[in-house]
């Protein structure tokens, strides 16, 4: 189920542009991870892809900033470092006005069974924050949180901003491996394992929906820009729901 929503426009102020070793150069747009600045960062993303620069191979947004990688013989060697003459190219195109993008906005509903087998840390995350069991579920299923990336496997989104009574670090033993679909928070965001794989944040639920699936077109069923808002289901609800993992 999805919904649009209105967004504000993506503003940018400030930014550093550095080189990453010798065929990738960053652009920081911010030092806090929010929901301003992810719809920069995915502005930006979107300017440059858009821009097709020479020698540009793969532009790659992240929570706060965006890389650009390049081959550097694309650029001429009596110009200057390539990494110079990139830069100097995505300094003026980011000198423009930055343009909404019509897709974002989508509301994205995620069944999740918390507690129990599906959310084995619930109880420690109730504790640490000082609350109720059923406020930390209440609290993670009010309000959609926007993605703000995708990375660790593929297809696996990292959201927020979490409520901050529910502010909560990283587990002090990471877990060798935790089931697909798995739920968890920490550092005030929330992710979505796509895949069986090791975690070292805490588990507080799981979904039955499989959100990745590299035979369908496109393969994420989220995107970057989405909000995801979590819906509570009982165990029973989970096993009806349950979808074929890829």
């Amino acid at each position: 189920m999805s919904v649009i929503v209105a967004e504000t426009s993506p503003s940018l102020r400030d930014w550093q542009i550095e080189p990453v070793g010798d065929r990738c150069v960053l652009v920081r747009l911010g030092q806090v991870v929010d929901a301003g600045t992810s719809r920069t960062v995915h502005a930006v993303t979107r300017l440059l892809t858009a821009s097709q620069l020479p020698g540009v191979v793969e532009v790659v947004p992240a929570f706060t900033t965006v890389a650009v990688h390049y081959q550097p013989r694309a650029f001429p060697r009596e110009a200057g470092p390539a990494s110079e003459q990139l830069t100097a190219q995505l300094w003026r195109l980011l000198e423009q006005d930055l343009a909404e993008d019509a897709r974002t906005g989508r509301v994205i509903e995620i069944p999740a069974c918390y507690g129990g087998e599906f959310g084995p840390d619930l109880e420690t995350v109730a504790r640490h924050c000082g609350l109720a069991v059923e406020e930390v579920i209440a609290l993670h299923s009010l309000a959609p949180f926007m993605i703000y990336a995708f990375f660790f496997t593929p297809g696996q989104p990292f959201a927020g901003p979490l409520d901050p009574r529910l502010q909560i670090g990283r587990r002090a033993t990471p877990r060798t491996r935790v089931e697909a679909g798995t739920i968890s928070i920490a550092n005030g965001l929330t992710a979505i394992n796509q895949t069986a794989s090791p975690n070292g944040w805490n588990v507080i639920a799981r979904t039955p929906l499989g959100l990745f699936d590299p035979q369908a077109q496109p393969p994420a069923r989220l995107r970057l820009e989405d909000r995801i808002h979590f819906r509570p289901v009982t165990p029973e609800e989970y096993r009806d729901l349950q979808e074929a993992r890829a």
